[in-house]
């Protein structure tokens, strides 16, 4: 069975376009608008093994905030569909991924319960600009709109760091990890896993 998903979503603020692969290679097409969501968006397909496609415009002449967080939403939500029922998946997945000096723990849980933590980050971090659009209070977003809308359980943990370019992108290269186990089929998963029979 494919698991893929291509999803577009188009409001007042942004128009995205979303395809992605769960059993891919980690080749991505990203273009946003933001220079550094891009580069992290890459990241993140890389090291998931996902094979992601983003095309996104949006009101880029208030902020980033927008498209940004839309891309996210969009992402969240093609991962829940190519997940299907979730049967024979790992369902768990967890990774500690440094940068340099920055060093973060991401856990998925494949659960259906959405839920967002982010913990860690050094003071500041959220007002730092890095490239020429993204705020640092974007990583908490990005976060939480796909574990909410891919109704995942995700928990990020920034265990050190000072650079922050480091520091966001140590965060999705541990959330790419451990997607990419815990989506990963399992041989020895028959059916879904989970003692409700449902997830």
């Amino acid at each position: 069975m494919s698991r893929t998903a291509r999803i577009e979503r188009t409001t007042k603020e942004s128009s995205v376009v979303v395809e992605l692969d769960l059993d891919g290679t980690g080749k991505a097409e990203i273009s946003t608008g933001v220079g550094f969501y891009d580069h992290m968006l890459n990241a993140l397909s890389k090291h998931s093994l996902i094979d992601l496609a983003v095309t996104a415009t949006g009101d880029l002449h208030i902020d980033a905030h927008h498209t940004v967080e839309d891309v996210a939403i969009v992402i969240g939500e093609a991962l829940r569909i190519a997940l299907g029922d979730k049967a024979g998946i790992r369902r768990f997945g967890d990774a500690t991924v440094p940068l340099d000096e920055a060093l973060v723990h991401a856990v998925v849980d494949v659960s259906g319960r959405p839920y967002c933590v982010q913990t860690g980050e050094p003071e500041g971090q959220q007002y730092v600009v890095i490239g020429d659009r993204y705020i640092g209070s974007l990583t908490r977003h990005v976060l939480e709109s796909i574990a909410h809308h891919a109704s995942i359980g995700l928990h990020v943990r920034v265990l050190g760091g000072r650079d922050p370019h480091h520091i966001v992108e140590a965060q999705f290269k541990a959330l790419a990890r451990a997607l990419r186990v815990a989506v990963e089929p399992d041989p020895r998963v028959t059916g879904i896993p989970s003692t409700k029979g449902s997830l």
